[in-house]
C-alpha cells in the first residue's frame, strides 16, 4: 500500500501561460497503490467537456484544444486510492481578448444623450485593459458605429443623439491581443425624457358633486408619445394632492365631490419617460349646481317655406337646471302630428314641419310707427269685435325700436368655374347690398333648358360658400343657373349666371407644378421624414404614378393622390432611400412627368466587390470599390476588420484607410479568417461588407522536392519524389505530373496522384521526355519541379545483382525464420538457391517465394540439420552474381565425440581425455561437466561442472574401487544428452575389473532465446511531429529470459521524468514525449540486452512549426 503523490513539474507550480487557440497540455507524473483514482476540476466548477483526460497509474495528462479567455483559472487535480488522497492545482493564463464587460447600466436619458456606466471584465485575456470601445446603433439598423474607440473609465455620455429615436449600445475591452467580447443593451433606449406641463385648463361645467375639466396638448412631448394625463386635486385646508382621473384624451369629469367644498386641480402629462411638472387651474372650483336663467339663441324670427316642402327650425337654448320646452302656435299649445312634432336635447329644439301648407302659417303682423330710436318697448295685443274688446294677450319680450332691414341685393359675379361630364362648379361674390342686414346664405337654382323647369339645390335655408358643385346632373344637357341671397328680411333677387352650359367633360392634358424647392436637391436626415407634395391637374383626372430610378419605393410610402395633388410620404428615412424619385401623369390627352432627387444624410452603404486579391501564408491583400451609397457625404475613410472563423467577435485591424485596398498582414499561418470593410463619413460609420466564407490563410505549396527515375520501359516510366519543403501552410491536396516530347513546347499533364510517386503509360518507345511534378493544396498549384534530364522510353538492361542485408541469421531450432534478400536486374532475374554445395531441395517446411525486387527463404520449425551455407545466384540475359548466407540454428549440443581415453591411471587418479561434439549448437561451447559414481552405490558425483577443455584429471579416487564416468558438453541453451561410457579401474598389481553398466541419458536445461526488437514499418521513414504535439516510440521486445530494455537519444541515455515517460512489459515497449520544445530531433534508439547478445532499433524525429 502506497499513499498517492503528485509530482508537480517546476513549469506548472508557476503560472502557465498559453496564447489563445493554442493547446494546453498538463502533464503530472503520479503515484500510489492501488493505482490511484484521478479526478480534474475546475476551481468555479466550469465544465471541461472541451478537455481530454488521458490517465495510467504512472501519470495523468490533461490536454484542452483551441484554448481561448474562458479557459483561463485553476486546474486542480486529487487523487485517491485506499491509503489516502492528494491534491494539487495549477494556474493557466490565457493570453486572448478580454471577455465582455459586466453590468453595463443607463445611468441618465435626455432627448439627444445618453450615459452609460459599466464594470471592467471579469477575464482580461491575461493583460491589462488599455482602453474600452463605446458604439450605438441605431434599432432600425444593422451595423454599429463607434462613438469613442479609446475611452479610458467605465462610463461615457453618448451625446448628438436623435430625439425620439431607439438606440442600443455596447462596450466591448481591448487589451495589447485585441478587442474582446461586446456587452450590449438587451432593449433599445428610447432617446426622450418628460413632456412639458400641459396647456390652459378650461373649466367646462361644475354640479354639486362633479367637475369637467379640459386642457391643450403639451407643447413638447419630451420626444415620446403622451400615454396619458394624470388629474389631481385638493381640498380646501389640506395640503394632499391626491389622483382622481387617469385619461388618455385632453378633458375628464371628475365625480364623487362633496356640495360646496371647495377644491383646487392640476393636471400632468405623462410619457414613457415618466410625468411632466403639473399645470394648474387658476382659481379654486365650489362644488354646487350652476342656476342659469333660460335664453333663447335665435338666428331668425321669420322663417319661409314653398308650400308643400318640408320646414325644419332649430331653436338654440341655454339653461341650468335644465328648462322645459314647449311650443305654441298662435298663443295654443301646439299640437304635435306625424306631419307636425317638436323634438328637444340639453342645448336645442327642433320643430319640423313635413309638407307645409297655408294652416301651417302663424302670427299677425302690426306696424307700430313714432317710437323713439333705441328705445326698449313691449307690445301686448286685444281683439275687438262688436260687443268690444278682449283682455289683451300677457306681454311680448321687450324689443329695441331701430331701423328696418329689406332683403338682399343680387349676388356679384356669378360664374361658371368647372363642368364634368355630371357636375357643374358655380362661384360668385357677396351682393353690393346686403339690406341692412347680415347675409346668413345663398340659394343656388338650376333649370334644365330641355323642359325649362326651376328646381333649388340648396337647403331651403341656403349655403354660407360662395361656391358650389352642382352635381347629379345629366351628360350632354343645357342648363342655366341662378343664385340669390338671403338675410333676415328674406330672400333677395336672383342674379343669373351668364349663358347656359352644356354638361360634359372637359380634356386637358396632365400638368403638375413642381414647388422650387423640389427642383433642388431635397436632403433629409436619416431616421427622418420624407414628403414630396405636387399640385397637378389634368382632364380627366390624370393617373399618378411614382417611381424610382435604380429601385424601387419601399413598401413603407404612404402615397395619397386626388384630382389636384399628388403626395408621397416616408418614415424614418434611410440610406437606401436616397435616389431620384419620377412621378408621372397620364390620362387620355396626354402625359407628364418630373423627377425629384433626394439624398438621405445617412452613414455610407457597405463597400462593393470586395474582392481577396493575394494571399501568402501570413497575409490577405483585400480590395474593394467604394459605396454606392455615401450617405450624403464624402467618404472620409475605410474601417477593416478581421475575425478568426473560431471567434464571434471582430478585430480592428486599421480604422483610417484612405485608400481602396489593404494588406492585412501578421496572421496565422492555416488559420482561417473573415474580414469586413466598413465606409465612414460624417455621420457614422456606415454598412460593412463582409467575405462571405473564410479565408485560409496559406500560399502554394514549394515545389516538390527531388524526382527520382525508379523504372523506365518502352512504353512507361515509373517516377517519385520528395515532399515539398513547405506546403504552404495548407494540406497537399494532390501532385499533378506532366511530359514533354523532345521537340514540343507543349507539356500536357499525364498523371494526378495523392502519392509520391506515379507511372506514366502510354509512352511511345524510343520517344524522349521530360517530365516535371507540381503540388497542388488549397490555394493552387506551386512551380513545377522538373527531371534533371530527359528520358527514353525503351526496355532497361540492368545486370543482375543480390545484396543480402546480413551475412548469417542465427535461429533457435524449433523456431520459424524468414529471410529476405534484395535482388535487382532488368530484365527480371532468375533466383536459384543452393546450400552446402547441393541445390536446395524445397518442401512445404523449406521453400523459397520470389517477388520482383526479393528472394524470401522460409523455414518453418527450423531444425539443426537447416544449418549451413546458402548460395543465392541471380542470373539474367546481361550475366549473373552470386551471394551467400550463413544460416546458424541455435540448440543444445551433441554429446562429446568419443573414444574417450584414459591416461596416467593410477591408485588414487586417471586422466580422461574426450573430443568436442560434432555439434556444437550454433554457438561456442562454454564448459564440460564431467560425473562420476562408485559402481558399488546409485549415487553420481560431480567431478566439475567448469571443464573449459577436452581432457580431466580425476583425483581422489579409491584404490581398488571401479568407478564410472559420464560427460556432458554445455552451451548457452543447455546441455546436451549426456556421454556415456564405463570405466575399469586398475589397481597398482596391474588387475582390472569389470568394466560398468551404461547410466542412461539425462535431461537438459531452461531455454535461452536471442533479444529481438521489431519496430512498425512507419518508423523507417522519418517521424515528423508539429511542434506542441506529444509523440510515442513503440517497439515489440522478444528473449529469454527477458531482456533489459535502454531508450537512448543521441547517444545518451534517457531516463523516466516529466517530459518522458517510458512503459516497458514482458512483450512492449514505448516512450512518450511532451514535445514544448526542438529538443526531440534527431536519432532515437531502443536497445534489449540479453545474457551473451544485443539488439538495437533506431528512429529518427524533425519538428515542424505549429499551426
Amino acid at each position: 500500500m502506497l499513499p498517492p503523490e503528485i509530482e508537480l513539474d517546476a513549469e506548472l507550480r508557476k503560472v502557465v501561460t498559453i496564447r489563445a487557440c493554442c493547446t494546453l497540455r498538463l502533464f503530472v507524473p503520479i503515484k500510489g497503490r492501488p493505482a490511484p483514482e484521478v479526478k480534474w476540476t475546475r476551481e468555479h466548477g466550469e465544465s471541461l467537456d472541451r478537455a481530454s483526460i488521458e490517465s495510467t497509474s504512472s501519470y495523468t495528462l490533461l490536454i484542452v484544444e483551441n484554448v481561448n479567455r474562458f479557459d483561463s483559472g485553476k486546474y486542480i487535480l486529487t487523487i485517491e486510492n485506499s491509503s489516502g488522497s492528494k491534491s494539487a492545482f495549477v494556474n493557466v493564463r490565457v493570453l486572448d481578448t478580454p471577455g465582455a464587460p459586466q453590468d453595463l447600466k443607463i445611468k441618465e436619458v435626455t432627448k439627444s444623450s445618453v450615459t452609460l456606466t459599466w464594470e471592467p471584465p471579469l477575464i482580461d485575456g491575461g493583460s491589462k485593459i488599455k482602453n474600452y470601445i463605446v458604439e450605438k446603433r441605431e434599432s432600425t439598423r444593422k451595423a454599429y458605429s463607434t462613438v469613442n474607440a479609446n475611452c479610458h473609465k467605465t462610463s461615457w455620455k453618448v451625446d448628438s443623439l436623435q430625439e425620439g429615436c431607439n438606440y442600443y449600445f455596447r462596450v466591448l475591452a481591448e487589451n495589447e491581443y485585441g478587442i474582446g467580447l461586446p456587452v450590449e443593451t438587451s432593449e433599445s433606449v428610447k432617446v426622450s425624457e418628460r413632456p412639458l406641463p400641459p396647456g390652459k385648463i378650461t373649466l367646462l361645467d361644475v354640479t354639486r358633486n362633479s367637475v369637467s375639466l379640459s386642457w391643450e396638448k403639451p407643447e413638447h412631448d419630451g420626444g415620446s408619445r403622451i400615454l396619458g394625463y394624470i388629474v389631481e386635486m385638493q381640498s380646501k385646508g389640506s395640503e394632499k394632492w391626491s389622483t382622481c382621473a387617469t385619461v388618455k384624451v385632453t378633458e375628464a369629469t371628475i365625480t364623487g365631490l362633496i356640495q360646496g367644498e371647495e377644491y383646487t386641480f392640476r393636471v400632468s402629462a405623462q410619457n414613457e419617460k415618466g410625468i411632466s411638472d403639473p399645470r394648474q387651474l387658476g382659481i379654486p372650483v365650489v362644488a354646487k349646481d350652476l342656476v342659469i336663467p333660460p335664453a333663447f339663441k335665435l338666428l331668425f324670427t321669420t322663417f319661409s317655406v314653398l308650400a308643400g316642402e318640408d320646414l325644419k327650425v332649430d331653436v338654440p337654448f341655454v339653461g341650468r337646471p335644465k328648462p322645459a320646452v314647449f311650443w305654441h302656435k298662435d298663443d295654443v299649445a301646439l299640437k304635435q302630428t306625424t306631419r307636425v312634432n317638436a323634438e328637444s336635447s340639453e342645448n336645442n329644439t327642433v320643430l319640423t314641419i313635413k309638407e307645409a301648407c297655408r294652416e301651417d302659417v302663424g302670427e299677425l303682423r302690426y306696424r307700430v310707427t313714432g317710437l323713439i330710436e333705441n328705445h326698449d318697448y313691449e307690445y301686448r295685443v286685444s281683439a275687438e269685435n262688436a260687443a268690444g274688446l278682449s283682455e289683451p294677450s300677457p306681454p311680448s319680450t321687450y324689443y329695441k325700436a331701430c331701423d328696418p332691414i329689406y332683403k338682399p341685393g343680387p349676388p356679384n359675379n356669378p360664374k361658371v368655374v368647372d363642368v364634368t361630364r355630371s357636375s357643374v362648379f358655380l362661384s360668385w361674390s357677396k351682393p353690393i347690398y346686403d339690406g341692412g342686414s347680415e347675409i346668413q346664405g345663398y340659394i343656388v337654382e338650376k333649370c334644365d333648358v330641355s323642359d325649362g323647369e326651376w328646381s333649388i339645390c340648396t337647403p331651403p335655408t341656403g349655403i354660407k360658400n360662395t361656391h358650389m358643385e352642382v352635381e347629379k346632373l345629366v351628360e350632354k344637357h343645357e342648363y342655366k343657373f341662378r343664385i340669390c341671397a338671403v338675410n333676415k328680411a328674406g330672400v333677395g333677387e336672383h342674379a343669373d349666371v351668364p349663358g347656359s352650359v352644356i354638361v360634359e367633360e372637359k380634356m386637358e392634358a396632365p400638368d403638375l407644378d413642381l414647388d422650387m424647392e423640389l427642383r433642388k436637391i431635397v436632403n433629409v436626415r436619416a431616421g427622418g421624414s420624407l414628403r414630396l407634395f405636387v399640385p397637378i391637374r389634368g382632364r380627366p383626372t390624370p393617373e399618378v404614378k411614382w417611381g424610382k430610378m435604380d429601385g424601387e419605393i419601399r413598401e413603407a410610402a404612404i402615397i395619397d393622390t386626388t384630382s389636384s395633388f399628388t403626395s408621397l410620404v416616408l418614415d424614418n428615412v434611410n440610406r437606401f432611400d436616397t435616389g431620384k424619385y419620377t412621378l408621372t401623369l397620364e390620362n387620355s390627352s396626354g402625359t407628364k412627368s418630373a423627377f425629384v432627387s433626394v439624398r438621405v444624410l445617412d452613414t455610407p452603404s457597405a463597400p462593393v466587390n470586395l474582392k481577396i486579391r493575394e494571399i501568402t501564408k501570413d497575409s490577405v491583400s483585400l480590395s474593394w470599390e467604394p459605396p454606392l451609397l455615401d450617405g450624403g457625404a464624402k467618404i472620409k475613410n475605410y474601417i477593416i476588420e478581421k475575425r478568426e472563423a473560431t471567434r464571434k467577435a471582430y478585430a480592428a485591424v486599421v480604422t483610417n484607410c484612405h485608400k481602396t485596398s489593404w494588406k492585412v498582414d501578421q496572421l496565422q499561418e492555416g488559420c482561417y479568417y473573415f474580414f469586413r470593410i466598413s465606409a465612414e463619413n460624417e455621420y457614422g460609420i456606415g454598412l460593412p461588407a463582409e467575405t462571405s466564407d473564410p479565408i485560409k490563410v496559406a500560399e502554394v505549396p514549394q515545389p516538390p522536392g527531388k524526382i527520382t527515375v525508379d523504372d523506365v520501359t518502352r512504353n512507361s516510366v515509373s517516377l517519385s519524389w520528395a515532399k515539398p519543403e513547405h506546403d504552404g501552410g495548407s494540406k497537399i491536396i494532390q501532385y499533378i505530373v506532366e511530359m514533354q516530347a523532345k521537340g514540343s513546347e507543349k507539356w500536357s499533364e499525364c498523371a494526378r496522384v495523392k502519392t509520391l510517386e506515379a507511372v506514366i503509360t502510354n509512352l511511345t518507345q524510343g520517344e524522349e521526355y521530360l517530365f516535371r511534378v507540381m503540388a497542388v493544396n488549397e490555394k493552387g498549384k506551386s512551380d513545377p519541379r522538373a527531371l534533371a534530364v530527359p528520358i527514353v522510353a525503351k526496355d532497361l538492361v540492368i545486370e543482375p545483382d543480390v545484396r543480402p542485408a546480413f551475412h548469417s541469421y542465427s535461429i533457435q531450432v524449433g523456431q520459424d525464420l524468414k529471410v529476405e534478400v534484395p535482388i535487382a536486374g532488368r530484365p527480371k532475374p532468375t533466383v536459384t538457391w543452393v546450400k552446402d554445395g547441393q541445390p536446395l531441395r524445397q518442401t512445404t517446411r523449406v521453400n523459397v517465394s520470389d517477388l520482383t525486387d526479393l528472394t524470401i527463404l522460409n523455414i518453418k520449425e527450423t531444425s539443426k540439420e537447416d544449418s549451413g551455407t546458402y548460395e543465392i545466384t541471380v542470373a539474367n540475359v546481361v550475366g549473373q552474381k552470386s551471394a551467400s548466407v550463413e544460416i546458424i540454428t541455435l540448440d543444445k549440443p551433441d554429446p562429446p565425440v568419443g573414444p574417450v581415453k584414459f591416461d596416467e591411471i593410477s591408485a588414487e587418479s586417471i586422466t580422461l581425455s574426450w573430443n568436442p561434439p560434432a555439434y556444437t549448437g550454433g554457438c561456442q561451447i562454454t564448459n564440460y561437466v564431467v560425473h562420476k559414481r562408485d559402481t558399488t552405490t546409485t549415487v553420481w558425483e560431480t567431478v566439475s561442472a567448469t571443464v573449459a577443455r577436452t581432457t580431466l584429471k580425476v583425483t581422489k579416487l579409491k584404490t581398488g574401487s571401479e568407478y564410472q564416468f559420464r560427460i556432458f558438453a554445455e552451451n548457452r541453451y543447455g546441455q546436451n544428452q549426456r556421454y556415456e561410457f564405463r570405466v575399469i579401474a586398475k589397481n597398482a598389481a596391474g588387475a582390472i575389473s569389470k568394466p560398468s553398466d551404461s547410466t542412461g541419458p539425462i535431461t537438459a536445461r531452461d531455454e535461452v532465446e536471442l533479444p529481438r526488437i521489431s519496430m512498425d514499418p512507419k518508423y523507417k521513414d522519418t517521424i515528423v511531429v508539429n511542434a506542441g504535439e506529444t509523440f510515442r516510440l513503440e517497439a515489440d521486445v522478444h528473449g529469454k529470459p527477458l531482456p533489459t530494455i535502454k531508450w537512448y537519444k543521441g547517444d545518451k541515455e534517457l531516463e523516466e521524468t516529466a517530459r518522458y515517460e517510458i512503459k516497458n512489459t514482458d512483450f512492449t515497449v514505448r516512450i512518450c514525449a511532451s514535445n514544448d520544445e526542438k529538443s526531440i530531433c534527431g536519432s532515437w534508439t531502443t536497445e534489449g540486452l540479453g545474457n551473451y547478445q544485443h539488439h538495437k532499433g533506431f528512429y529518427d524525429c524533425l519538428l515542424e512549426p505549429a499551426r
